[in-house]
C-alpha cells in the first residue's frame, strides 16, 4: 500500500491509514475492494464500478446520518449523475466526488474535526 494519508488518531474513530493495490488499511485492518467508511464503522461496498452507483448502494452512509459524503472514484475524479446528487441533497447530504486518495485524506481531516462525514471509496491499483 504505497499511499498513506496522515491524520491524528482519535479514540474510537475510523482512520484511513493507507490505500493501494486494491485495498485499504483502516484503523489497523485491511479491507479488499470498495468500502464505505463512516466515522465509527467500515462496510464492504458491493459496487463493482461507478456505473453501478445508486442511491440504494449508498445506504450505509445515508443511514449513518452524515452531512457530507465523499466519493472516491479511483485514480481520478468522475462525474456523478445529477439525479443522484439531487436525491442525496434532498436528504441533506452533500456529495463530493474526487480521486480516492483525495477522498481518504479529506475523510481523515473532516473526521478529526468531528464532522458528520462518510466516504464511499473505489480502490486504486
Amino acid at each position: 500500500m504505497p499511499a498513506e494519508p496522515q491524520s491524528p488518531a482519535l479514540p474510537d474513530r475510523q482512520v484511513i491509514q493507507g490505500y493501494g493495490d486494491g485495498r485499504f488499511r483502516i484503523s489497523g485492518s485491511v479491507h479488499a475492494g470498495p468500502v464505505i467508511v463512516t466515522i465509527y464503522k467500515v462496510f464492504a461496498w458491493p459496487v463493482p464500478d461507478l456505473s453501478a452507483l445508486t442511491l440504494e448502494s449508498l445506504a450505509p452512509a445515508r443511514e449513518a446520518g452524515v452531512d457530507i459524503l465523499l466519493l472516491g472514484c479511483g485514480a481520478t475524479a468522475s462525474m456523478v449523475p445529477a439525479s443522484l446528487r439531487q436525491a442525496l441533497r434532498k436528504e441533506g447530504i452533500a456529495l463530493d466526488a474526487m480521486g480516492t486518495g483525495a477522498a481518504c485524506r479529506t475523510f481523515n481531516v473532516l473526521s478529526a474535526e468531528a464532522r458528520r462525514v462518510a466516504a464511499a471509496l473505489m480502490p486504486v491499483s
